[in-house]
Protein backbone atom coordinates (compact mmCIF):
# COMPACT_ATOMS: atom_id res chain seq x y z
CA UNK A 1 0.00 0.00 0.00
CA UNK A 2 1.24 3.86 -0.92
CA UNK A 3 1.55 6.40 1.58
CA UNK A 4 -1.48 7.93 0.15
CA UNK A 5 -3.73 5.13 0.30
CA UNK A 6 -2.49 4.62 4.20
CA UNK A 7 -3.13 8.15 4.73
CA UNK A 8 -6.60 8.50 2.77
CA UNK A 9 -7.15 5.07 4.86
CA UNK A 10 -6.69 6.08 8.05
CA UNK A 11 -8.30 9.51 7.14
CA UNK A 12 -11.02 8.30 6.16
CA UNK A 13 -11.67 6.40 9.77
CA UNK A 14 -10.42 10.01 11.54
CA UNK A 15 -13.40 11.15 10.27
CA UNK A 16 -15.91 8.17 10.77
CA UNK A 17 -14.93 7.80 14.18
CA UNK A 18 -15.29 11.66 15.09
CA UNK A 19 -11.65 11.94 16.30
CA UNK A 20 -11.55 15.10 14.72
CA UNK A 21 -13.78 16.78 17.30
CA UNK A 22 -11.13 17.44 20.26
CA UNK A 23 -9.24 19.63 17.68
CA UNK A 24 -12.49 21.92 17.43
CA UNK A 25 -11.18 25.20 17.66
CA UNK A 26 -11.40 28.67 15.15
CA UNK A 27 -9.17 30.58 12.79
CA UNK A 28 -8.07 33.21 15.46
CA UNK A 29 -5.41 32.24 17.48
CA UNK A 30 -6.49 31.97 21.08
CA UNK A 31 -2.94 33.02 22.57
CA UNK A 32 -3.17 35.86 19.73
CA UNK A 33 0.30 34.67 18.53
CA UNK A 34 1.87 34.21 14.96
CA UNK A 35 4.94 31.51 14.99
CA UNK A 36 7.25 31.71 12.21
CA UNK A 37 9.30 28.44 12.94
CA UNK A 38 11.15 25.66 10.64
CA UNK A 39 9.30 22.69 9.04
CA UNK A 40 12.13 19.90 10.67
CA UNK A 41 9.77 16.93 11.77
CA UNK A 42 11.33 16.92 14.96
CA UNK A 43 9.50 20.08 16.00
CA UNK A 44 5.91 19.23 14.60
CA UNK A 45 4.24 17.94 17.77
CA UNK A 46 7.73 19.10 20.39
CA UNK A 47 7.49 22.75 20.06
CA UNK A 48 3.97 23.00 20.93
CA UNK A 49 4.14 20.73 23.63
CA UNK A 50 7.16 22.55 25.08
CA UNK A 51 5.34 25.91 24.55
CA UNK A 52 2.01 24.68 26.18
CA UNK A 53 0.18 25.53 23.16
CA UNK A 54 -2.93 23.40 22.22
CA UNK A 55 -4.58 23.47 18.79
CA UNK A 56 -5.73 26.86 18.41
CA UNK A 57 -3.78 28.59 20.13
CA UNK A 58 -1.00 29.76 17.61
CA UNK A 59 -1.12 30.73 14.00
CA UNK A 60 2.27 28.29 12.85
CA UNK A 61 3.77 29.63 9.85
CA UNK A 62 6.94 26.94 8.79
CA UNK A 63 9.69 26.99 6.33
CA UNK A 64 13.29 26.16 5.72
CA UNK A 65 15.57 27.41 9.09
CA UNK A 66 12.80 30.06 10.11
CA UNK A 67 14.23 32.61 7.52
CA UNK A 68 12.78 34.74 5.56
CA UNK A 69 14.28 35.22 2.16
CA UNK A 70 12.34 38.13 0.90
CA UNK A 71 10.52 40.30 2.09
CA UNK A 72 7.46 40.27 0.37
CA UNK A 73 7.52 36.10 -0.19
CA UNK A 74 4.62 33.90 0.98
CA UNK A 75 6.34 33.81 4.66
CA UNK A 76 5.94 37.66 5.06
CA UNK A 77 2.40 37.88 3.79
CA UNK A 78 1.43 35.07 6.49
CA UNK A 79 2.57 36.98 9.23
CA UNK A 80 0.89 40.05 7.83
CA UNK A 81 -2.44 38.04 7.33
CA UNK A 82 -2.26 36.43 10.85
CA UNK A 83 -1.75 40.10 12.39
CA UNK A 84 -4.16 42.27 9.61
CA UNK A 85 -7.02 39.44 9.55
CA UNK A 86 -6.60 36.82 12.54
CA UNK A 87 -5.73 39.09 15.08
CA UNK A 88 -2.36 37.66 16.07
CA UNK A 89 -0.91 40.68 18.66
CA UNK A 90 2.74 39.18 18.62
CA UNK A 91 5.17 37.23 16.53
CA UNK A 92 7.56 34.59 17.69
CA UNK A 93 10.50 33.70 15.47
CA UNK A 94 11.63 30.33 16.63
CA UNK A 95 14.58 28.33 15.47
CA UNK A 96 16.73 25.42 16.29
CA UNK A 97 19.90 23.86 17.00
CA UNK A 98 21.03 21.46 14.63
CA UNK A 99 19.46 22.99 11.79
CA UNK A 100 19.75 21.63 8.20
CA UNK A 101 20.19 25.24 7.04
CA UNK A 102 23.29 26.62 9.04
CA UNK A 103 25.87 26.34 6.69
CA UNK A 104 24.10 25.06 3.53
CA UNK A 105 25.90 24.26 0.70
CA UNK A 106 24.40 25.84 -1.98
CA UNK A 107 26.08 24.03 -4.89
CA UNK A 108 25.53 20.92 -3.22
CA UNK A 109 22.15 21.47 -3.17
CA UNK A 110 21.83 22.78 -6.93
CA UNK A 111 24.01 19.84 -8.21
CA UNK A 112 21.36 17.44 -6.52
CA UNK A 113 18.62 19.75 -8.93
CA UNK A 114 20.57 17.82 -12.06
CA UNK A 115 20.75 14.77 -10.74
CA UNK A 116 16.96 14.92 -10.21
CA UNK A 117 16.26 15.46 -13.58
CA UNK A 118 16.34 19.23 -13.85
CA UNK A 119 18.36 21.00 -16.80
CA UNK A 120 21.45 23.08 -15.64
CA UNK A 121 20.11 25.65 -18.38
CA UNK A 122 16.92 25.98 -15.94
CA UNK A 123 19.55 27.45 -13.09
CA UNK A 124 21.84 29.34 -15.33
CA UNK A 125 18.73 31.18 -16.90
CA UNK A 126 17.12 32.12 -13.96
CA UNK A 127 20.55 33.08 -12.98
CA UNK A 128 20.60 35.53 -15.64
CA UNK A 129 17.20 36.77 -15.15
CA UNK A 130 18.10 37.69 -11.70
CA UNK A 131 17.00 35.03 -9.62
CA UNK A 132 20.33 34.68 -7.76
CA UNK A 133 20.52 30.96 -6.51
CA UNK A 134 23.04 31.89 -3.72
CA UNK A 135 20.49 34.18 -2.44
CA UNK A 136 16.84 32.13 -2.78
CA UNK A 137 18.90 29.40 -1.51
CA UNK A 138 20.53 30.85 1.36
CA UNK A 139 21.23 29.42 4.48
CA UNK A 140 22.91 31.01 7.57
CA UNK A 141 25.80 30.59 9.92
CA UNK A 142 23.93 30.09 12.83
CA UNK A 143 20.46 29.55 14.32
CA UNK A 144 21.01 32.76 16.19
CA UNK A 145 21.81 34.59 13.10
CA UNK A 146 18.84 33.26 10.99
CA UNK A 147 16.37 33.68 13.64
CA UNK A 148 17.96 37.67 14.25
CA UNK A 149 17.85 37.96 10.27
CA UNK A 150 13.88 36.60 10.10
CA UNK A 151 13.28 39.55 12.89
CA UNK A 152 14.79 42.38 11.91
CA UNK A 153 13.14 41.65 8.58
CA UNK A 154 9.82 41.21 10.28
CA UNK A 155 10.34 44.40 12.48
CA UNK A 156 11.52 47.13 9.62
CA UNK A 157 8.81 45.42 7.16
CA UNK A 158 7.31 48.64 5.76
CA UNK A 159 3.98 47.13 5.81
CA UNK A 160 4.28 45.33 9.52
CA UNK A 161 2.89 47.54 12.35
CA UNK A 162 5.28 49.18 14.88
CA UNK A 163 3.43 48.20 18.11
CA UNK A 164 3.37 44.41 17.79
CA UNK A 165 6.40 42.67 19.37
CA UNK A 166 8.73 40.17 17.43
CA UNK A 167 10.54 37.60 19.71
CA UNK A 168 12.93 35.40 18.98
CA UNK A 169 13.67 32.10 20.07
CA UNK A 170 16.57 29.12 19.72
CA UNK A 171 14.75 25.56 20.72
CA UNK A 172 16.19 22.48 21.57
CA UNK A 173 15.03 19.89 19.01
CA UNK A 174 15.23 17.13 21.92
CA UNK A 175 14.88 18.84 24.73
CA UNK A 176 12.54 21.40 23.85
CA UNK A 177 14.42 23.93 26.03
CA UNK A 178 13.81 27.53 24.34
CA UNK A 179 16.38 30.01 24.51
CA UNK A 180 15.24 33.81 24.35
CA UNK A 181 17.39 35.74 21.96
CA UNK A 182 15.03 39.03 21.92
CA UNK A 183 11.90 39.29 23.93
CA UNK A 184 10.89 42.63 21.93
CA UNK A 185 8.23 45.22 23.96
CA UNK A 186 9.46 48.07 22.39
CA UNK A 187 6.40 50.01 22.66
CA UNK A 188 5.38 48.92 25.80
CA UNK A 189 8.48 49.99 27.66
CA UNK A 190 8.44 53.34 25.84
CA UNK A 191 4.84 54.03 26.71
CA UNK A 192 5.58 53.27 31.00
Amino acid sequence: MSIVSQLVAFNKQFVEEKQYEEYLTDKFPEKKIAILTCMDTRLVELLPKALNLRNGDAKFIKNAGAILTQPFGSAMRSILVAVYALEAREVLVIGHHGCGMTNLDTNALISKFSEHGIDPLAVETLENAGIRMEKFLRGFGSSEEGVMHSVKMIRNHPLFPKDIPVHGFVIHPETGALEVLVEDYREESNTQ
